[in-house]
Order: structure tokens, then C-alpha cells, then sequence
């Protein structure tokens, strides 16, 4: 196979703007793209070596397999050999847990899987996890697997339509992916059959390189590289991805594959010894910086700094150089490194980290470690959010709520009805002891980030219907006596805390189309819910918004104490981070201003600042340092105990 210089400078256009993505710069808001150049040029490389191979009939798996793991396998394995030490400073049991099943993923090459069940690529939690990125070699690998095999079967059938075989399954590909992004948005970025399309890009461009060779056209090639230069800065990460806006950057990988002849001007600029050098370094570069950037997120608590990242980006570089330069170079050449060492490191990496990843599972992320400070075993006890009772099983289907089958807390007749999102969960058993000890029952519907509001307002899952069951069956029920209202009101206005764009709802008047939007459509479903409610012969409470913090209080006591910044847990807890009620005021404008104007004589509208702050400041913990919350916005079975209390106290039960 033919050097093209110009393919190692495309690595570097793809590897820098990945990197600068994960440090969070929102300039490179599209750098994600960088994955997907990556695929196509793999796609290319390799279908090209295989056909030659094939044709020239010196194709052997097992040295295609033997070639892949060369390439692969000792610099992925060292970097997760680095990785295990600081992981075992500075995480705590749960995510040491979750570290520990991303080492058995990635050594069966299926981490891609793995994160496509436990988060979100956009979501917050997903820049501290140290191997997030290793699901693009997951479906890279899957891809080497299986392609190779289908290459020799389908050999026989002629080489064109080994093509359009290709051609169409990439085709399929494209619109499973488009269809995906749409209904399983998580599964579609994470999993190879709505990738494939992507390498088979790279795949089909090999074929016709083949038959035409590179041809020379600076039209077709500058049109290439404005297209991913394009998608880096304007992409972001509400872009629909992987879906027809990837044909962008892959199709501009594909002009630069088929037209950008060594003499055309972005194969010069891509051939320059800068582009190159970084290139050649790009798979190492790749591995180092995830890493670098989860663990420095973890060690500072999310307080990192522009600086910080941008040091930490530059040190991924030097970091690529080394391992280039010491482990990738010294195990690609056969004179250093024997088929047999490639087999034996091969089998040793495999059986070392699947065996680590394994006990670290077992042992729920060696909690141990936290044992040896005071008070950690009962914070760990406490910490942990109040709904166990009904919580998301009060989240029954429509069918099932359409006959009145609600999950129930509590013992006898259901006279209450606590409805809302996680947060009414969270109260669920604090408020379960309470009615029993009270000799009553409640009916109890949540959902995770379920608005209870009417109007089909779309907050969520599909749970809109959910809610508006709910409410209903409480307005309606004869036994029924008071309705309970409790959610993280201001996410449907301002957006989950943790992100930095708010997601855009809908009712049955129209969609928002920017941020801003989300107030209106609140105020309408709210005005709706409010005027049902008021007009019910029901003692209505609305329960105002917990205060939310910037620190998940289990996460980072326990980090705390790892860090050896305090001797025990609660004087970790007792320094928690508070924020000011200002903050919290600001948080919550939007739904304050709407609640405001809205009055009725069985409504009520009940506080929760004086349970948790003073006149400046919101507290995680009480007075005697005990924790009130199970992480930054959920309060805990004894900060649930407070609010029941005080509900208990404004209907005057006894």
C-alpha cells in the first residue's frame, strides 16, 4: 500500500479537535467529528491493505489479527495500566466500580456497549469516566472482527459486487442511524450497526481509489476540508449525531481521500511536518488525554480552569510522543518484537485487566479504602435517596394507570397523593413510615425528570401521560383528600444544574425553539394544572424547589476524605459547599415569577428555604452536621423527614 502523507495530517485534524472538545472548549463545540474521520480513514486503510491481500493472494487472518493487535493493543494496555493507580487514589467505591467493569469492556473490546448502558457521551457525569473514549475502538474492533471475514466469504460472489454489497449495507447503516437518533439517541452513538456506515465510507473509497487511483482536482478537495473544518465549528453537542449531518464531515473525508492528489493544496497543507508529526502520534495522543482530563476533573472536583485544560491538552501530546516513540513504534516492528511476544502480551493484558476490572466489581469498587475514616459507614448509610417505595414503579404504564393501579405508601385508604419527578420520589419513604405510623395511605406516581403539570406538557420518557393520569385520578378520586405537588420545578424552565444548554419541550400548542421558549410553554401547562387543581374540591400543596448545590455531597465527602483533607466524615460534611440563597433565588426566577400569579384558597404553596438555609446561605447538612442530601439536588430519607414533617404540619395532622 502507497504512503499518502496527507492521511497521517488528517489524523491530526481529527485528533486535536476531539482533544480540545473533551477539555471543554467551546470553540471546537463540533471536535466530537474528529471520531468520526477517524472511521473513515480506517475504514480505508484497512479495506485497502485486505484487498491487496486478497488479490495478491498473501491474505492470512491470523496475521491481519496479529497486524491489528501490533497496532492496538500495547499502547492501550499501558495506558490502562497508569490509569489503575490513580483510580485507586482518587475514586471513590462507586465510580472505582464502574472503572473497574470499563477495564473488562475495554479488554473485550465492548466498552462501546458498556457506556452506551450506564451514560450518556453529552452527559455530565460521563467527562470524569478515565476510558469514556475507548467505545470508538470498541466499534473499530468490532468492525476488524468481522469485516475481514466478510471480505473472504464474499470474494467468491466478484469484487463488484463485493462493492455494492458494501454500498448497501452502508446505506442501511445510515438510516438505522438517522432512525436512531430520533428514538434511541444513546444506543445510536454508542453502537457499531449505526457507525458502520461510517467506516464503510472509508471502504468504498478504497475500492474506487483502487480502480482510478488519487485523482487531482482542488475543487472537490477544498470543498473536503471546509466541509470537517466546517463541522467542527459549527456542530455542538445538540447536534442529532450520528444522522445525516455526519455526511458532512464524512463526505469531506471521502473528497480528500479520492481527490486530494499530493499536488492539490489541502493534501500540501495536510502534508506539512506539523500535520504529519501529530498524526503519526494521533492513536497515542487519542488515549492519553480522556484519561488526563477525567482525573484531573476528579482530583479538582470539577474545578478546572481554561489553563488547566489547555496544560493538560498540550501534556496529552508530549505523553503521545513517549509511548509513539518507546511502546507503539518498538511492538509494530517484527525484528523487535516476535509474533510470540505479541501473543503472550496479548493473553497476559487480556487475563490482568479482565481479572482486575472483575474483583474490583466483586468488591463494589474496594469501599475498604473509605473504612478507615470515621463516621464513613454511616454517612454511606444515610447518603442515599429516599425512594425505595414507588419511585418509577409509581411510573406505572398508561394501561395500567387507566384502571387505577398506582403504587401506594403507607397502610389504609388512600386519602393523599404525592405526585412529581424524582424529587416527590425522594420522599416516598420518608413519607411511607410517616403514613403508617399515621394509619394512612397515599397514592404514589414519579418519574425521573417527569414535569406533574397537564397540557401534555413533554418533559421526559414519554411520562407526560403519566402525570396527567395522576392528576387526574387525584382530582376525581373520591377518597382522595389532598394532593401533593413536588418536582425540580426549575429543570423545565432553566435546564438540569449540571448542563449548560437546556433542553427544549413542548406541549399541545407548539414546540420551543430556543431556550427562552421553555418559560412560555411552563407558564401554559402550569396555568392549566393550576386551574384543574384549584377548581378540585381537593387541599392542594405545591411544594417549592429543595435548593440544588454544585457538589453531589456523596461524591465529595468521599473524595475528601481520599484526598486526606479531613479526618473524618462529618467534619467533610460540615465543610460541604453551600451556596447562597440568592443563587438559589436565581435558579428558580422563572418558576417563582410564574407561581406568583397564580392564587386560590385551597392552594398552597410551601417553602423549602427555611428547612435548609439561613438568611444567606443553603446547607447540605443540619446543624449537627449531619448530611440532609444523597447527592446535589435529591435530599436524602432524613432531609425527607423534614419536609413530610412540614407537610404533615400544614394539613395539622397529628
Amino acid at each position: 500500500m502507497k504512503y499518502r502523507a496527507e492521511i497521517d495530517g488528517l489524523r491530526a485534524l481529527a485528533v486535536v479537535p476531539v482533544i480540545l472538545f473533551h477539555a471543554g472548549f467551546e470553540l471546537f463545540g463540533g471536535g466530537f467529528v474528529g471520531v468520526d474521520i477517524f472511521f473513515v480513514i480506517s475504514g480505508y486503510l484497512i479495506t485497502t491493505i485486505l484487498v491487496e491481500d486478497i488479490e495478491n493472494k498473501r491474505f492470512s487472518i491470523v496475521k491481519f489479527y496479529e497486524r491489528r493487535a501490533r497496532r492496538i493493543l500495547p499502547a492501550l494496555f499501558f495506558v490502562m495500566l497508569v490509569c489503575i493507580p490513580f483510580a485507586w487514589m482518587w475514586m471513590i467505591p462507586s465510580e472505582m466500580k464502574d472503572f473497574s467493569k470499563s477495564l473488562v469492556a475495554v479488554s473485550l473490546f465492548a466498552s462501546n456497549i458498556l457506556f452506551w448502558k450506564q451514560t450518556g457521551y453529552f452527559a455530565a457525569d460521563s467527562d470524569e469516566k478515565p476510558l469514556l473514549h475507548t467505545w470508538s475502538l470498541a466499534v473499530e474492533e468490532q468492525y476488524y472482527l468481522l469485516f475481514p471475514v466478510f471480505l473472504i466469504f464474499a470474494w467468491r460472489f466478484g469484487k463488484n459486487r463485493v462493492f455494492w454489497t458494501i454500498v448497501a449495507m452502508a446505506a442501511v447503516s445510515l438510516m438505522l442511524s438517522e432512525w436512531g437518533w430520533r428514538s434511541k439517541s444513546s444506543a445510536n452513538f454508542y453502537l457499531a450497526h449505526t457507525r458502520a456506515w461510517e467506516l464503510f465510507a472509508g471502504s468504498i473509497s478504497a475500492f474506487v481509489v483502487q480502480r482510478r487511483g488519487v485523482q487531482h482536482n482542488n475543487v472537490f478537495a477544498i470543498t473536503g476540508l471546509a466541509a470537517i473544518v466546517f463541522s467542527i465549528f459549527a456542530y455542538d453537542e445538540r447536534t442529532p449525531f450520528p444522522s445525516v449531518y455526519a455526511l458532512v464531515p464524512v463526505l469531506g473525508v471521502v473528497l480528500l481521500i479520492l481527490y486530494a492528489q499530493k499536488d492539490t493544496l489541502p493534501a500540501k497543507l495536510l502534508s506539512t511536518r506539523a500535520f504529519v508529526g501529530v498524526g503519526l502520534i494521533s492513536y497515542s495522543a487519542y488515549l492519553w488525554h480522556q484519561p488526563l482530563f477525567a482525573f484531573a476533573r476528579i482530583r479538582l472536583l470539577g474545578e478546572t480552569t481554561d489553563l488547566i485544560m489547555l496544560t493538560l491538552s498540550a501534556l496529552s501530546i508530549l505523553l503521545a510522543f513517549l509511548s509513539w516513540r518507546y511502546v507503539e513504534k518498538p511492538f509494530r516492528a517484527d525484528a523487535i518484537t516476535t509474533r510470540r511476544h505479541i501473543r503472550i502480551g496479548t493473553l497476559t493484558g487480556f487475563i490482568a485487566f479482565v481479572s482486575i476490572g472483575l474483583v474490583g466489581i466483586q468488591q463494589d469498587g474496594f469501599g475498604q479504602r473509605l473504612d478507615k475514616f470515621a463516621g464513613w459507614s454511616e454517612f454511606q448509610d444515610i447518603a442515599s435517596v429516599g425512594s425505595t417505595h414507588c419511585h418509577n414503579a409509581g411510573r406505572r404504564t398508561a394501561a395500567q394507570l387507566r384502571q387505577a393501579d398506582f403504587c401506594v405508601i403507607g397502610e389504609g385508604e388512600a386519602e393523599v397523593a404525592i405526585i412529581g419527578d424524582s424529587h416527590a420520589g425522594a420522599l416516598f419513604e420518608a413519607a411511607n413510615g410517616y403514613l403508617i405510623d399515621s394509619k394512612k395511605s397515599a397514592i404514589a406516581a414519579s418519574g425521573g425528570y417527569c414535569a406533574p403539570l397537564l397540557n401534555g406538557f413533554e418533559a421526559g420518557d414519554g411520562c407526560n401521560e403519566v402525570m396527567e393520569l395522576a392528576i387526574n385520578h387525584a382530582i376525581s378520586s373520591q377518597t382522595i383528600k389532598t394532593i401533593i405537588i413536588a418536582a425540580e420545578w426549575a429543570n423545565y424552565t432553566s435546564g438540569y444544574r449540571l448542563d449548560d444548554e437546556p433542553g427544549l419541550w413542548r406541549d399541545d400548542q407548539g414546540a420551543a425553539v430556543r431556550a427562552s421558549d421553555n418559560v412560555e410553554i411552563f407558564r401554559r401547562s402550569f396555568a392549566l394544572t393550576f386551574d384543574a387543581l384549584s377548581r378540585s374540591n381537593k387541599h392542594v400543596l405545591i411544594l417549592l424547589p429543595v435548593p440544588e448545590f454544585s457538589q453531589d455531597s456523596y461524591d465529595w465527602v468521599g473524595h475528601q476524605l481520599l484526598f486526606d483533607r479531613f479526618a473524618d466524615a462529618k467534619a467533610a460534611t460540615s465543610n460541604l459547599p453551600p451556596i447562597s440563597v440568592s443563587e438559589y433565588e436565581q435558579r428558580n426566577d422563572d418558576v417563582l415569577t410564574v407561581f406568583s400569579r397564580h392564587t386560590a384558597q385551597n392552594v398552597s404553596f410551601v417553602p423549602m428555604t427555611d428547612l435548609f438555609c439561613d438568611i444567606n446561605k443553603c446547607r447540605q447538612f443540619s446543624a449537627d452536621n449531619k448530611i440532609l442530601y444523597s447527592d446535589f439536588n435529591h435530599v436524602n430519607y432524613y432531609g425527607a423527614q423534614l419536609i413530610v414533617q412540614k407537610i404533615a404540619d400544614n394539613l395539622n395532622y397529628e
